[in-house]
């Protein structure tokens, strides 16, 4: 099985469970709200809001409902056809699709931006590389990219991987890389991208996993 195979898998396996535990979670975290509004002032006053954002990894929904009542037109992309058949009973009025890192749904700078809200956690140092060049490919010049990920939490130290064959008593296979912000800024960088601003906060009480959170954010050249 390759690695987007086990993701797909593991996550049509889990799509309605997360929808349940994850799919309200903005609501306790007004970091993620406040850098997810800076986001769409960026994208509103640089772009415009006509042209679509990119949701990637968008898993139930939530964060494609949030930009859309931001003001912005947005498209949530997911490997998993049942999360995206679970986003789409969730918000019938929003656009839902598949897709992949390697492979987004849209042409060549079709996008005013995107978002990749903890969906770069499941790739490795290549597979990050591809995927910001395939986001640079995907985002207008002058767009906005906001990354977010795990840096550590106490049992693992950022550049660490945890494999997970268990999730809410599901069967999985699932690897979740804890990152360096400064690689994933280079990584960028590489791609494309000039890294315009760099958030990290400490786990926030009640309602997430106590992992260590970093967000870039990033405008492609």
């Amino acid at each position: 099985m390759t690695r987007i195979e086990a993701v797909r898998s593991s996550y049509d396996a889990v799509a309605q469970r997360y929808a349940e535990e994850i799919g309200d979670e903005l609501i306790a975290k007004p970091v993620d709200r406040a850098l997810y509004h800076c986001f769409a002032e960026l994208v509103r006053e640089h772009v415009g809001a006509g042209r679509p954002v990119g949701d990637v990894g968008c898993g139930p929904g939530h964060v494609t409902r949030h930009l859309t009542g931001l003001g912005l037109t947005v498209v949530g992309v997911d490997v998993s056809p049942a999360m995206v058949r679970v986003a789409g009973l969730r918000h019938p009025h929003l656009r839902f699709e598949l897709g992949t890192f390697a492979a987004l749904p849209v042409a060549d700078g079709g996008w005013a931006g995107a978002v990749a809200p903890y969906s770069i956690i499941h790739l490795d140092r290549d597979g990050r590389r591809l995927a910001f060049a395939e986001l640079a490919r995907a985002i207008a010049p002058g767009g906005w990219l906001l990354v977010t990920f795990h840096i550590s939490d106490a049992d693992a130290a950022a550049g660490e991987v945890r494999h997970l064959t268990d999730w809410w008593d599901t069967p999985v296979q699932l690897d979740f890389h804890f990152l360096d912000p400064a690689e994933v800024a280079g990584e960028m960088a590489a791609a494309g991208f000039a890294v315009m601003a760099r958030t990290e906060r400490e786990p926030w009480p009640d309602g997430e996993h106590a992992s260590r959170r970093g967000y870039l954010l990033a405008r492609r050249r």
